[in-house]
C-alpha cells in the first residue's frame, strides 16, 4: 500500500517548516505538495532551496487545487481566512484536513463543520498528548470543585504570536466550563485594565504573556481561600505539535467524514 500523500499549507512559517522536516522523516507519509501565498518570496521555488537546503523536487505552489488532487491529507497551520477556504477545497477533494490554526471565530468554525460533512477534519488548538491530557484533567477538576474556586488559564508564548488567548488556552477554558456545566462565552473574563472591580464568582479568567522564544506554557489555576491547585504543561520543542499533526493525518485515513479532535485521535476519554 502506498504512503498517504500530504500537502502542507503556509509552508514558510515556523510550523510549516517544522512539518516539512517531520513529514520527510516519517516512514508512513509522503510530502507531495507545499502551499504559500501568491505574493510570497517562496512562490514557485523548489521547497528545499527555499528552506536553505538542496532540491527536494517539490515546487512551492500558490494554487492548492492541483496539489490537493495529488494528496490524501492536508496539514494546515495558517490563518482563519485561509483555513476556511482550504476546508472547502479539501472537502471537495475528500482529503483528511488537519487544522492547527488558532484564532478561529464561531463563524469560521461553523464553516469548517459544514465542510466536515464531506471529509474528515481534525481540528485542535494543540496537538500534543500532554496538553490533551491536561484538557481531560481540567474538566475533571472543574467538575469536582464548585464556584468558590476561581479558575484562571495562564498562557505564555513567543513574541511573534498574533492571537490571544491562545488556541490551547481556549481549549482549556472550554474544558473547565464543560466541567462546571456552563458556557465559556457567558463566563469568560479576558480583559483587565484599570479599575475593573472585584472578580465575578464563577468566571473563567485568561492571562496571556508574550515574550522571547517561549514555545508554549499553560497553567490552569484553581484558587480559593487557603489553597491553590495548579495544573501545568510546558512545551520546549514545537516538533511535538508537528508529530501530533502527522499522527492525526494517519489516523484519519480510514475514518468517516466528520469533525474530530485530538481526544479522538489519541483515544482519550472526554469525562
Amino acid at each position: 500500500m502506498s504512503k498517504p500523500g500530504v500537502v502542507i499549507t503556509g509552508v514558510s512559517g515556523r510550523m510549516g517548516q517544522m512539518l516539512v522536516k517531520e513529514v520527510l522523516a516519517n516512514e508512513g507519509l509522503e510530502l507531495v505538495g507545499a502551499i504559500e501565498r501568491a505574493e510570497h518570496p517562496w512562490a514557485d521555488l523548489d521547497l528545499g532551496q527555499a528552506m536553505g537546503g538542496g532540491n527536494l523536487g517539490i515546487k512551492v505552489e500558490t494554487d492548492p487545487l492541483e496539489a490537493f488532487a495529488r494528496a490524501q491529507a492536508v496539514i494546515d497551520f495558517t490563518s482563519p481566512t485561509a483555513t476556511v477556504a482550504f476546508a472547502e477545497l479539501a472537502a471537495q477533494a475528500r482529503l483528511v484536513h488537519i487544522i492547527g490554526t488558532t484564532g478561529l471565530s464561531a463563524e469560521d468554525i461553523a464553516s469548517i463543520d459544514a465542510a466536515a460533512r464531506h471529509a474528515v477534519i481534525v481540528r485542535a488548538g494543540n496537538m500534543s498528548l500532554g496538553v490533551n491530557l491536561l484538557t481531560v484533567l481540567t474538566r475533571q477538576v472543574a467538575r469536582a470543585l464548585d464556584a468558590d474556586y476561581d479558575i484562571e488559564v495562564i498562557e505564555s508564548h513567543h513574541n511573534r504570536k498574533v492571537d490571544a488567548p491562545s488556541g490551547t488556552a481556549l481549549m482549556l477554558g472550554e474544558a473547565a466550563a464543560d466541567g462546571r456545566g456552563i458556557s465559556l462565552e457567558d463566563a469568560s473574563d479576558r480583559g483587565r485594565d484599570g479599575i475593573t472591580g472585584a472578580r465575578k464568582r464563577g468566571d473563567i479568567g485568561f492571562t496571556a504573556i508574550r515574550g522571547g522564544d517561549i514555545v508554549g506554557e499553560h497553567d490552569v489555576l484553581f484558587a480559593t481561600a487557603g489553597e491553590r491547585i495548579i495544573l501545568r504543561h510546558v512545551a520546549s520543542d514545537r516538533a511535538l505539535f508537528a508529530r501530533g499533526a502527522l499522527k492525526a493525518a494517519l489516523w484519519g485515513q480510514d475514518k468517516s467524514p466528520g469533525a474530530y479532535d485530538m481526544l479522538d485521535v489519541l483515544g482519550l476519554p472526554r469525562d
